[in-house]
């Protein structure tokens, strides 16, 4: 049974059409469960508009009855952030059907996008029109915009790109009483009061639905570098990373690093993946380059900097990428690591980041503390080493029980969290908070910071009816 009116059911079916909404529930699993089956909700209707007016109507309804709502995209989240709780009292907002693009405007480098386009469609049109979009991040064939807007994702890319908050010029919002707001100006300088587009972008949800957003668009690179490294320790690729930056110009697209570990698993999952050297090493680093000069000189940079890197012990073995195929080969390698530490049995992942020439500090530091938590456990320590952002995953122990590690969640989080707060870090860099660290963050965050985000909630959604229990509580 809802716990919502059949009156109320009835009304906001009204507001999208029959086709626009879901009501049975074999149909509606897959906008309830978590990709990781993490979480499990329960809602009596799942509404898909596809227009920002039918949006408007949907918030307007639900914010005269007291209905609570929980936007939705892609549903690719790592933190529970766009699944219901369990209770029936929240309808469930797909915003999959407003996948228009509605403007491509080369000259001035910006794409109007609406919330529902998948990001690899977006990257495609963009490359149609000769130019990149460069937000790249494992579920790009699936995830939509207007999720990576609400969760401020960031990616492989960010150290050259940054995150989405960087990636956004406007946003149109359908806010908590139903009004629209029409931020959708493709202006990089407009200094008339406060950014409003940034409160909603990492917002999670909470304090509207984002329905549109003028993008960034960036010139097609002409020349691209991609090269695997063997290296002794992370110390080293942070080493090697200031080398490359110097070399290149600040041409560093990527930079990331993986354990052998990570590795091993990678190989098992991926029957035509090679290791790229005979010879194993204890780290891995992927590198990009990447600039619209052409004529060979990013050749030259990424030669001189592997080279330097040779000379000063940080490298161990190197190999460039001859083709377009190769540097793909090298990336899926990367790229294959989320799904690959399955094979590795229970992970306890954690999303955080570190001023870049602490990280490796912190990885050593992680790695002693949690042995005498858990004795036997392996780390994985991989990602996006690049800006500071790495995922901390420590595996369950060989031949041990998924369900009693899994069961350590808390006391492990407690420890990794702890170290990062003491090295002025953040737990979360770029999955957000949602329903997993909605009560962790009280505990890192100052009150000064957690009164401000509370009074802007209570502002802009006074009876809290966006994402509920999400990310922050009034």
């Amino acid at each position: 049974m809802s716990d919502i009116a059949q009156e109320t059911i009835d009304r906001l079916i009204g507001a999208v059409g029959p086709k626009g909404a879901i009501t049975a529930l074999e149909d509606m699993q897959p906008y309830l469960v978590e990709w990781r089956e993490k979480w499990r909700g329960r809602s009596p209707l799942v509404l898909r508009p596809e227009t920002t007016d039918q949006v408007s109507e949907i918030v307007r309804i639900c914010a005269e009855t007291g209905t609570r709502i929980v936007p939705q995209g892609g549903n690719t989240g790592l933190v529970g952030g766009s699944i219901p709780f369990e209770t029936g009292d929240e309808i469930v907002l797909s915003l999959g059907r407003m996948n228009r693009i509605r403007a491509v405007d080369p000259l001035n480098d910006t794409m109007t996008v609406e919330a529902g386009c998948v990001l690899a469609d977006i990257q495609q049109a963009a490359e149609e029109a000769g130019r990149l979009f460069p937000m790249r991040i494992a579920s790009e064939g699936t995830c939509q915009i207007g999720g990576n807007l609400s969760t401020n994702a960031g990616g492989t890319a960010v150290l050259r790109y940054g995150n989405m908050r960087d990636l956004v010029l406007g946003l149109e919002v359908v806010l908590p009483d139903g009004r629209i707001w029409n931020g959708l100006r493709g202006l990089r300088k407009d200094n008339t009061g406060y950014d409003l587009k940034h409160l909603f972008v990492g917002a999670e949800g909470t304090l509207g639905v984002i329905t549109a957003a003028v993008l960034k668009l960036y010139p097609m690179p002409a020349e691209r570098e991609v090269a695997f490294i063997g290296l002794p320790d992370p110390e080293s690729a942070v080493e090697l990373l200031a080398l490359s930056k110097q070399a290149s110009g600040g041409q560093v697209t990527g930079f990331e690093i993986m354990p052998r570990l990570g590795m091993d698993l990678v190989l098992q999952l991926l029957p035509e993946a090679r290791d790229p050297f005979a010879e194993s090493h204890p780290w891995y680093v992927l590198m990009e380059l990447s600039s619209g000069g052409g004529g060979g000189a990013l050749r030259n940079a990424m030669e001189s900097a592997l080279e330097q890197g040779f000379e000063k012990g940080l490298v161990a073995d190197a190999t460039i990428a001859a083709s377009v195929a190769q540097a793909d080969d090298f990336w899926a390698l990367r790229e294959g690591l989320s799904e690959a530490q399955k094979l590795g049995g229970g992970s306890i992942k954690h999303d955080v980041s570190i001023p870049v020439p602490d990280m490796p500090a912190f990885i050593r530091r992680a790695d002693q503390a949690l042995q005498a938590v858990i004795p036997g456990f392996r780390s994985m320590a991989f990602g996006h080493i690049g800006d500071g952002n790495v995922h901390y995953n420590p595996l369950q122990p060989e031949g041990g029980d998924k369900d009693a590690f899994l069961g350590e969640w808390q006391a492990v989080a407690d420890v990794v969290h702890g170290i990062v707060a003491d090295m002025g870090g953040s737990i979360s860099a770029e999955h957000g908070l949602g329903r997993l660290k909605r009560d962790e963050i009280r505990r890192y965050k100052s009150d000064v910071e957690m009164e401000l985000m509370s009074r802007i909630k209570r502002a802009l959604d006074p009876a809290n009816i966006m994402n509920p229990d999400k990310a922050i509580t009034p």
